[in-house]
């Protein structure tokens, strides 16, 4: 059974599945994806070789010159193919976890389970001495859930609450932070420095070999959201309704934190922790499709779109003053969000705002 949460949309149905979209939540989504992906291609042409956009499609058409086509699919296309993919995974976590939360703050920059993922790295790095991206990947996904589960059960008191959840996240978050500048100050200047480099969240270190495997990642993580969307939908409605659709609670909302959690996992194995699209994506995409709920789609073309237009700027400032890594931009910038968030969350509480 789908939840039909009032807005304008069409339904496709088959013999063993019925299937509604909201025609704007659906043209919202797919002007954020189109967007995500020009930017990218724009991106291509911004460097040390400047390109033009011809080149940069002619070269992916397999025409053009060897170097030009060099630059462009061995050099600068995984990079843009990780803005976009990478964007639309943090989306997608950040609107699992606010859903499950419901709470615009409830996204794993906050709760801490991407403290968690960094810490889990950090020791594999710096005490294991492992930097291959599956022992990352396993080292983040294994340290985004530990952490998860330890915060669930800190803050589970007869129940989840949203607000306790946050609370508990922040403190736990805060104590991973202690942890990882310890590790960090006990290690030499060689491996504190490629810690450092790291955690500063960047993609332009991304190559064919760090994609791949993202990508391998990506496709149960699709796969899982496709089957487990319904379930959010209805668990947005309370325990109680979701239990009278025919969804059980608990493995419903397990499910979804650890495909949530894996998402997390794919993006920090590859380019470190890349902060506040998570935060941000769900509740912008909220408001350009007006939807009652979050959408995972929306805040998965919303993601996409913002890390690309932060990799774009951090090219654009590279050119007139030095690289910067996007994840500082994102950080920056979804710092003032968090900011004006906290501001209006309070004014609501307090009968403000509506």
């Amino acid at each position: 059974m789908s939840v039909d949460f009032g807005y304008a949309g069409t339904t496709l149905r088959g013999r063993w599945f019925s299937v509604r979209f909201g025609l704007r939540l659906i043209t919202v989504s797919l002007v954020l994806f189109t967007a995500a992906v020009l930017i990218s291609v724009l991106a291509i042409t911004i460097g040390d070789f400047p390109l033009t956009v011809e080149q940069v499609l002619t070269a992916l058409t397999g025409g053009g010159e060897s170097f030009p086509r060099t630059v462009v699919l061995e050099w600068r296309l995984p990079i843009a193919i990780s803005a976009v993919l990478f964007g639309a995974l943090l989306g997608f976590s950040g609107a699992v976890f606010q859903s499950l939360t419901r709470n615009p703050l409830g996204s794993p920059d906050v709760i801490g389970f991407d403290a968690g993922a960094y810490t889990a790295v950090v020791i594999t790095m710096l005490v294991l001495g492992s930097r291959s991206y599956w022992s990352m990947a396993a080292a983040s996904t294994v340290g985004g859930l530990v952490t998860a589960a330890v915060v669930y059960f800190l803050a589970y008191r007869r129940g989840i609450q949203g607000f306790r959840l946050i609370i508990v996240g922040i403190g736990v978050s805060a104590m991973l932070g202690s942890v990882n500048a310890y590790l960090i100050s006990r290690a030499s200047i060689d491996d504190a420095m490629a810690v450092g480099f790291w955690s500063a969240g960047s993609i332009a270190r991304v190559t064919w070999d760090s994609l791949l495997p993202s990508l391998v990642l990506t496709v149960p993580i699709v796969g899982a959201a496709l089957v487990l969307a319904p379930a959010l939908q209805r668990l947005e409605l309370g325990d109680d309704a979701a239990v009278t659709l025919g969804t059980r609670p608990t493995p419903a909302r397990l499910g979804l934190m650890i495909t949530a959690v894996a998402a997390v996992a794919a993006v920090t194995a590859a380019a470190g922790p890349i902060g506040f699209i998570a935060l941000t994506a769900p509740q912008l995409a909220r408001r350009l499709t007006r939807s009652a709920g979050v959408s995972l789609l929306a805040a998965s073309g919303m993601g996409a779109a913002l890390l690309a237009c932060a990799h774009l700027a951090s090219l654009l400032i590279a050119q007139v003053y030095r690289p910067i890594p996007v994840g500082l931009l994102t950080v920056c910038l979804g710092g003032l969000y968090l900011i004006w968030l906290l501001i209006r969350e309070t004014r609501r509480q307090y009968g403000t705002v509506r």
